[in-house]
């Protein structure tokens, strides 16, 4: 299964956005442990800015980040290969280690929607 660990920081924490060598360096270690394990299929960080595209009804509206309407915002990913939420669960907790100095943070696990999960909706 794929799983997808989104980490976010939040918007006004300068430490979020900008990495220190000793980040960069653990971040590293831990991305090629995952490569070495088989488990890594991708990650990245994202930049602060960006925009928000909002539907309600039949109206689209787009607003650029920062996103005031939330504390955290989504600072990057890594796409992993795990056999159960727990085994994703146990990295995403090694993960959230690696960013030491940063003061509040979450990491949300989701397994990734695979093909065979939707052909029960799809027409026949």
């Amino acid at each position: 299964m794929r799983f997808m660990l989104m980490h976010r920081v939040l918007e006004d924490d300068q430490a979020s956005w900008e990495p220190n060598p000793e980040l960069i360096a653990r971040m590293n270690a831990f991305v090629e442990k995952l490569t070495a394990d088989g488990v890594m299929l991708g990650a990245e960080g994202v930049q602060r800015e960006g925009a928000v595209v909002r539907r309600r009804g039949t109206a689209i509206r787009s607003t650029d980040g920062p996103f005031a309407e939330a504390k955290e915002v989504v600072g990057g990913f890594l796409l992993i290969s795990a056999k159960d939420l727990a085994e994703a669960t146990a990295v995403a907790q090694e993960y959230i280690t690696c960013f030491a100095g940063v003061e509040e943070m979450s990491v949300e696990v989701r397994r990734v929607a695979e093909f065979e999960d939707l052909e029960p909706y799809l027409e026949r």
